[in-house]
């Protein structure tokens, strides 16, 4: 019995973009990746044997790797993943032609840029000294838990777990705002991403030239050096610009 497949559909770029022949994605070294064309634009797609579970962490990976690299090279907007249709017809009719003027006017505003993100994460033993030095309430707290049984002063430990998760939290909205400030003069945006982590500073995309990169890693090694020892900053792209476009899906 014949395999089913599908076309899966990792990005939308300009249509004279060819696709390099090792390029590979979601499926691995048996699914290249080529190009369906539609007008002036074009999306990246591989074929996709149906009878396989998709959404293994490889896919995902492969999802990405092949939207950063290209995102490296052409403009490009990225597909959410897991978008699979029935063949390279239904590409075009549920996908570029319904959406071509839009995706062509979006194109032309990413050409020559990427999106890179600061991730900047506190010093746990730093952070912790700074807030208790600074704040005479967490000092109060500590003092009145320190040496006692857990059950005598359960709610001086929570207030004082709170006291703490709010101190770091107003100290996060300072140095967010800063970090988006430092970098705001080279981008052509930026977005604050919601923290996920305890001890997360802040998180930034930044939507730039590609011929910035270099000003843009200068700006990030010297916000480094200055807050050496208090929070370690790293710079990650280019990659696509997730956080600058529309979540894009065939259909909608």
């Amino acid at each position: 019995m014949a395999a089913v497949t599908g076309v899966y559909i990792y990005g939308i770029v300009p249509a004279d973009v060819e696709a390099d022949p090792a390029a590979r994605g979601v499926g691995g070294d048996s699914t290249p990746v080529t190009v369906v064309r539609h007008g002036r634009i074009a999306a990246l797609v591989s074929e996709l044997d149906l009878d396989r579970p998709l959404g293994t962490p490889d896919d995902l990976l492969g999802h990405e790797a092949l939207l950063d690299a290209t995102a490296a090279v052409v403009p490009v907007l990225p597909v959410r993943f897991g978008a699979v249709v029935t063949d390279r017809q239904a590409v075009v009719d549920e996908l570029l032609a319904a959406h071509h003027d839009e995706f062509e006017a979006a194109l032309r505003q990413l050409d020559g840029k990427a999106q890179y993100v600061v991730s900047a994460q506190y010093v746990q033993d730093t952070v912790l000294q700074d807030v208790l030095a600074e704040d005479p309430r967490i000092q109060q707290l500590q003092a009145a838990v320190r040496g006692k049984p857990e059950e005598a002063v359960h709610g001086e430990r929570i207030a004082l777990g709170q006291a703490v998760n709010e101190a770091i939290e107003a100290r996060r909205q300072t140095d967010s705002r800063a970090l988006a400030e430092a970098v705001a003069p080279l981008a052509a945006g930026v977005v604050t991403r919601e923290a996920t982590g305890e001890y997360e500073a802040a998180t930034v995309a930044v939507l730039t030239g590609l011929d910035r990169e270099h000003d843009l890693v200068r700006t990030v090694e010297k916000l480094a050096t200055d807050r050496e020892g208090k929070i370690t900053i790293r710079l990650l792209g280019p990659i696509a610009p997730y956080d600058f476009v529309a979540d894009l899906r065939p259909g909608d």
